[in-house]
């Protein structure tokens, strides 16, 4: 993969993910040559045989049989066993399994690349969904961004092993599972890459890639091609840079006749230090390299719609560079012209999300799809409103907003709508252009959502601002410590139920 000359990276290091064929995932009806395995154990009622240990036992050592806890259980031969809360076991929904799966995967992984859990206690679950909720917790849960240690973190999960009853139903449900992880796996190695290692013309690499091994189609318009097309906002961005800008387009056709056309935008900053704007140097700028977080969802979610059959067509557009000072950056008091020719006053070099994604929305509404969804780490705002576990939501669609929130409630990936309140649209008005890019001390989210929505005119249109959830500060169930991938397995849901909206 080309690089600058003055980079000091490895040839061999490449940014492509390292997480494209996760651990063999399979339904057996024994354990044989695993390291671990782990039987569930509800907070009352009869404890596994397997385990040879009272609850009494159990109790000595502290464990009550909580979701979110497991014990691991010395033996003097033999594989690991690991008793596994399971909490009202008759009350399990996905997210408590996909939690209790997270808890058995973090519990082994000092020492076990292979393991197994018997799902045969679970009753009044949906095998296949079941299957599909703890594929995902585990693998989730195990996931360490190894690809610049000498050292890895962790063992490396080799095979992950589910026995239970309604083997056929349980083995769609795992691979279902295993399909949807991967692609958040996908866009956690992206989002926790150093920006120094991907580049908006890494990134454009990395689709073309990706777009070969997962069936859809990618094209990528370089600096020259941008200044034609008129992207002014991610130009605008991009002049401080010595990196070469990309506007990334996919494209994902299914079999036969499509159900609806879904497209959707990213937020692709691979840097931002803030612009003129500078920010402080503090924690967060640290976390800079993830504001590109709504790309590499979208870069995920794609690798798993051929996998899972997905009917409806959806396209996708990238606004990819890096946000940085320089005697050439843009300043305080531009005026940038946004592709279709609305004029917008820089306020703040440091919104800059929203210039990029601006001149994608416009491409998007172009294409005429049914919908238009965007993803963006984009303020600061959500983590004071909302915190990093839940995700701003707001759109001019009743219909869509609901989609949206249907597919978060499957994945565990937690929303809350906002109102699109227009008495605030008047906080961004400029006196010389026709927008300015921030609106002002309050408000921080709804206001940026307002800025976009001036972009997709009548398109049904929704969006997420994932700058609080794209990061985790510590493993967290199945939320590693870093990058969480939020929004991959969201907007593979979301493709997968889609319908038009009226």
């Amino acid at each position: 993969m080309p690089r600058r000359p003055n980079k000091l990276i490895p040839d061999s290091f490449s940014p492509v993910p390292s997480q494209l064929a996760p651990a063999v995932v399979r339904v057996a009806s024994t354990f044989d040559g695993v390291d671990a395995v782990g039987h569930l154990v509800p907070a009352d009622g009869e404890v596994p045989a397997a385990l040879g240990i009272s609850r009494a036992g159990l109790a000595a050592a502290g464990f009550e049989g909580r979701i979110g806890t497991a014990l691991v259980l010395p033996r003097d031969e033999g594989p690991e066993l690991v008793a596994v809360g399971s909490g009202q076991a008759s009350d399990l929904t996905p997210d408590d399994l996909r939690d209790l799966a997270a808890a058995f995967a973090r519990a082994t992984a000092p020492r076990s690349a292979a393991i197994g859990l018997d799902l045969t206690p679970l009753a009044g679950v949906d095998p296949a969904t079941a299957a599909q909720a703890v594929v995902e917790g585990v693998l989730l849960a195990r996931y360490r961004y190894n690809a610049l240690r000498s050292n890895p973190k962790d063992t490396q999960l080799t095979e992950l092993l589910l026995s239970g009853p309604d083997t056929e139903a349980l083995a769609a449900g795992a691979v279902t599972g295993a399909v949807t992880a991967r692609a958040a796996l996908v866009a956690r190695d992206l989002t926790n890459t150093p920006a120094a290692h991907l580049t908006a013309t890494d990134m454009a690499e990395v689709a073309f890639e990706l777009g070969q091994r997962h069936g859809f189609e990618v094209e990528a318009q370089d600096l020259g091609q941008c200044i034609a097309a008129g992207f002014g906002g991610l130009l605008g961005v991009n002049r401080g840079s010595s990196e070469e800008p990309r506007m990334i387009r996919l494209t994902y056709s299914p079999n036969g006749e499509p159900t609806g056309h879904l497209a959707l935008v990213g937020k692709g900053i691979m840097y931002d230090s803030g612009g003129i704007s500078l920010k402080p140097s503090d924690p967060m700028h640290l976390l800079m390299k993830t504001d590109m977080g709504g790309t590499a969802s979208i870069l995920g979610a794609f690798t798993a719609l051929r996998d899972l059959g997905v009917t409806t067509r959806v396209t996708a557009f990238l606004a990819c560079t890096d946000n940085v000072p320089s005697g050439d950056a843009y300043v305080l008091g531009d005026v940038l012209y946004i592709r279709g020719g609305k004029t917008v006053e820089v306020k703040n070099t440091d919104a800059e999300g929203r210039l990029v994604m601006a001149d994608a929305l416009v491409l998007a509404t172009e294409e005429q799809p049914d919908a238009i969804v965007d993803i963006a780490t984009l303020t600061g705002a959500t983590l004071v409103a909302l915190g990093p576990l839940v995700a701003p939501l707001m759109g001019n669609n009743p219909g869509v907003v609901a989609q949206i929130e249907a597919a978060a409630a499957t994945t565990g990936e937690s929303v809350w709508e906002l109102p699109l309140e227009r008495r605030y649209r008047k906080l961004l008005d400029s006196d010389i252009a026709d927008i300015s890019n921030l609106g002002g001390p309050n408000a921080g989210s709804i206001t940026a959502a307002l800025f976009l929505s001036e972009f997709v005119g009548e398109t049904p249109w929704g969006h997420l601002d994932v700058a609080g959830t794209m990061h985790s500060n510590a493993d967290d169930s199945w939320r590693s410590a870093g990058a969480t991938g939020f929004g991959a397995r969201l907007l593979v849901e979301l493709a997968r139920t889609f319908t038009v909206p009226n």
